[in-house]
């Protein structure tokens, strides 16, 4: 029987990644300040949440820090997720050399948050809380005006006419429609911006739709990534035979037992590499010389 792999035809780097992928390369290969002397190179948080693609970017010399405090000299790389004003500010202040691989989008839905706040607006953020992404937008909105970051938040709002809300880049659609459904029962003037990443609504209808025509669905990526996270949810909804994994080396046999036909998607922050090297392990697991391979949208 031939065996079949089904590939999201989105899957792995976005625009964003790429470009901090490449921010960062470009940054290492410069090496130091060019006084003879190697000034440090750091990122403040991992450049992307991938772990293997941030350990080669440490042997290139890129070592991530966790705070700011960490760092008195050199280059700071910003990841793509962005960094809060404060800690932007500190860096500043301290003459840091600033290398911004801040996603784009990440900078729009941060300017959105500012502006609706600028005026007047109550800012909703949908997203998780805990995420740097979602960090650096919060702290972009104005002090004193109110942030609602869920649900159970907005329905108990009180004394609030009009609020704003954006979203997280790697939220899903639908998350970001349940927040402007309730939002719209409780204010009386809603202004939304739909922050979401197009390669990430790409991503998860692209997933949706291939996890219900195969056999097993893998998903690919770091389990720090909350868009890979997001597609494994997605894809275990429609088909419970999914795997969230971060490389080949934990396919194993039992995965695709009595499976002929395999549906491969990937996060945003999954590089080519790792969807190779799951296709050539899936190869010898199935004992095949060749697999068919198409891609699907």
């Amino acid at each position: 029987m031939t065996k079949k792999v089904l590939i999201a035809r989105s899957a792995g780097f976005c625009f964003g990644v790429k470009r901090a992928i490449a921010i960062a390369d470009e940054t290492a290969g410069k090496g130091g300040a060019g006084d003879g002397k190697e000034a440090p190179i750091q990122s403040l948080g991992p450049i992307i949440h991938n772990p293997q693609t941030v350990a080669r970017l440490q042997e290139k010399g890129v070592r991530v820090v966790e705070t700011v405090e960490e760092i008195s000299c050199g280059k700071v790389i910003i990841r793509s997720h962005g960094v809060t004003r404060s800690d932007r500010a500190a860096l500043e202040g301290k003459g840091i050399t600033i290398v911004d691989a801040t996603c784009p989008f990440v900078t729009k839905a941060q300017e959105h948050a500012r502006t609706l706040s600028r005026d007047g607006y109550a800012v909703v953020v949908v997203g998780d809380p805990n995420h740097p992404e979602v960090k650096s937008i919060i702290s972009y909105i104005e002090k004193g005006v109110p942030v609602f970051t869920s649900i159970a938040e907005v329905a108990g709002a009180k004394g609030v006419r009009k609020a704003g809300i954006v979203a997280q880049t790697t939220q899903s659609f639908d998350n970001l429609m349940a927040f402007v459904a309730a939002s719209m029962k409780r204010f009386p003037e809603v202004r939304v911006f739909n922050t979401i990443c197009n390669a990430t609504a790409l991503r998860q209808q692209e997933s949706t739709a291939l996890a219900g025509r195969t056999d097993v669905m893998f998903v690919l990526g770091g389990y720090n990534s909350a868009n890979t996270r997001r597609l494994a949810e997605i894809c275990k909804a429609i088909n419970p035979r999914t795997h969230h994994i971060e490389t080949e080396g934990e396919l194993a046999p039992s995965m695709v037992e009595g499976a002929s036909v395999a549906g491969v998607t990937a996060g945003a922050s999954t590089p080519q590499w790792i969807i190779a090297g799951f296709l050539e392990r899936l190869k010898e697991l199935w004992k095949c010389d060749t697999i068919e391979v198409s891609f699907y949208r």
